[in-house]
């Protein structure tokens, strides 16, 4: 096996190894989540991931990964539960909305409160209800990992993301 200590990797990579870190991740398909809370004054807080996986399961744990930089970091931060939707192909435009700096996220009115007051999409293809277990630091991204309390499963296929768009699984990858 070839590995080389932290300490033997160097500077961080160019702009151009950026640009090519990010095509390379565009290219791993990934299934599509909107992740919501609320905050301590009822306001609703929401983004797109599709940095989501499981974690564990015993217990039962998921991460999802949100950029410093989003508009609802501070509400995840403070949050100590959230809701992870996995989205259908119908929900395709709630998600770029989601993933869309200054949009008004929750318009048109798919959105319900649940008993904590988290809005929830009905229709989901999943809807895991978490509770905060840890936050951690991933560089520009805080890491959320969420013990999932309520697991519900709704009849639609997920929705998958790839080279920068959204793809039913009918869809040909190449």
């Amino acid at each position: 096996m070839n590995s080389r200590a932290l300490s033997d990797l160097g500077s961080y990579p160019s702009i151009a190894d950026v640009k090519l870190f990010k095509d390379a991740m565009a290219s791993f398909p990934s299934g599509v989540t909107i992740v919501t809370t609320v905050d301590d004054r009822g306001e609703w807080w929401g983004f797109t991931a599709s940095s989501f996986c499981s974690v564990s399961m015993d217990p039962p744990l998921v991460l999802s990964c949100l950029a410093k930089t989003a508009q609802c970091h501070t509400a995840f931060e403070k949050a100590s539960r959230w809701n992870v939707h996995i989205i259908h192909d119908q929900q395709q435009d709630i998600a770029g909305r989601f993933a869309t700096r200054g949009a008004d996220k929750f318009a048109g009115g798919a959105f319900q409160a649940d008993r904590h007051g988290i809005p929830v999409l009905p229709d989901a293809s999943v809807l895991l209800r978490c509770v905060a277990h840890a936050k951690s630091d991933g560089g520009d991204h805080t890491i959320l990992i969420g013990r999932v309390e309520d697991t519900q499963l709704g009849p639609r296929v997920p929705t998958v993301y790839f080279r920068r768009a959204f793809h039913g699984f009918s869809d040909t990858f190449v």
